[in-house]
């Protein structure tokens, strides 16, 4: 079993910055993919950024390329969210994934054990 605690989540207004943090514990994947998605009231689940364990490559959905960066530290087993530049259609709760596979995949049925989630609200 994989437990994932995300943190960081909270209340800002547009343009600010939240960084969010996903710690892993348990079994860990060494090699395998972890993610971040985000659902918003009323809408489906969708991929926000990915980034392999071992490997470092990343992938983002186009919304929130360029304001976003995923990255990891191994050592202490967590992966993180930097998100600037917030907008308000960034308002959601944003989850933390992770599959077993090293590839990044964008669809939520690819990853094994998700976080419980974090409320992200940007204000206008």
């Amino acid at each position: 079993q994989v437990q994932l605690v995300e943190s960081g989540g909270g209340l800002v207004q547009a343009g600010g910055s939240l960084r969010l943090s996903c710690a892993a514990s348990g079994r860990t994947f060494s090699s395998g993919a972890m993610a971040w998605f985000r659902q918003a009231p009323g809408k489906e689940r969708e991929f926000v950024a990915a980034r392999s364990w071992s490997y470092g490559s990343t992938d983002y959905a186009d919304s929130v390329k360029g304001r976003f960066t995923i990255s990891r530290d191994n050592a202490k087993n967590t992966v993180y969210l930097q998100m600037n530049s917030l907008k308000p259609e960034d308002t959601a709760v944003y989850y933390c994934a992770v599959r077993s596979g090293s590839v990044a995949v964008r669809r939520p049925g690819g990853y094994d054990y998700w976080g419980q989630g974090t409320q992200v609200t940007v204000s206008s």
